[in-house]
Formats: C-alpha cells, sequence, structure tokens
C-alpha cells in the first residue's frame, strides 16, 4: 500500500527495523535536545505528515527498549492519528522512571502501526446472546 507523506525534517522517513516488523519507527524532530523529568511529560513533534486512505488509521506505539531501559512510554497508548487528519503526527512521551531523561533530534521515540479498521452500526437490541464468560469482568479468566 502505497501512503503519501511529508517530512519536514531532516530525519528518515518512518522505516521497519526488520522485515517482520509491524511498527514503523518515529524519530524526534527538535531544536534542541528536551529533558524530561520524572513524571514530565512532552508532545514530541516528528515532521511528519501523512494521508491515509479512508478505513486506515496510524497507532503510535512505545518503543519496547525506550520503555525498559529508560522508563519512557506514550501516554496515550495507542495514540490513534485518523484518515480524515492533516497535521503534523507527534508523539506523547512521559518519563515514568526516577531519573532525568534526555530526548535528542532524530531519536527514535516511538512506532507507528498502519492497520485497516471496521466502522460499525449500532443494532439496538434489549439482550444479548449468552457466552461462556457472560458477564465475568476484570480478572475473571483467572491467572492460569
Amino acid at each position: 500500500m502505497k501512503v503519501k507523506i511529508v517530512n519536514k525534517s531532516a530525519n528518515k522517513l518512518p522505516e521497519y527495523a526488520t522485515s517482520f516488523s509491524a511498527g514503523m519507527d518515529l524519530r524526534a524532530f527538535l531544536e534542541k535536545d528536551i529533558v524530561l523529568k520524572p513524571m514530565e511529560r512532552f508532545v514530541v513533534p516528528t515532521g511528519i505528515y501523512i494521508e491515509l486512505p479512508e478505513g486506515y488509521e496510524a497507532q503510535i506505539r512505545p518503543r519496547s527498549g525506550m520503555a525498559a531501559e529508560r522508563g519512557i512510554t506514550v501516554l496515550n497508548t495507542p495514540g490513534t492519528v485518523d484518515a480524515d487528519y492533516r497535521g503534523e503526527v507527534k508523539v506523547i512521551l512521559i518519563n515514568l522512571s526516577d531519573k532525568d531523561v534526555i530526548i535528542k533530534n532524530g531519536e527514535r521515540i516511538a512506532q507507528m502501526v498502519i492497520s485497516r479498521f471496521e466502522k460499525v452500526e449500532w443494532e439496538l437490541t434489549d439482550k444479548l446472546n449468552e457466552s461462556t464468560r457472560n458477564k465475568g469482568g476484570f480478572g475473571h479468566t483467572g491467572n492460569e
């Protein structure tokens, strides 16, 4: 699938790290380094603008290495970029560690996964079909 993209940064286009990767790495587009203090969040620009076809979304997800090694994650994960959005793709990062973390221009900060989705049409009813789980909620399926 071809997707139109504008890159206003000097960074590489989002790209897959391996041939089986689902997500493409997004890079920070910064004039200067930012320091994220513990529990601080920052909206990081990428310089990327995309035009997705109808029926698709881009999901913005954390990078596992940043989360495990530095305590940095995407706050509204997964963030959604709708097909009719034409603004800059930005990433809300939060520092969940107990140390300051520096984010540099060009650094890989998140992953972007392009996904197809279905629109639903609600069918109002008074009763739902029963299932084996039925009304079981959080933790209902056990810890096996």
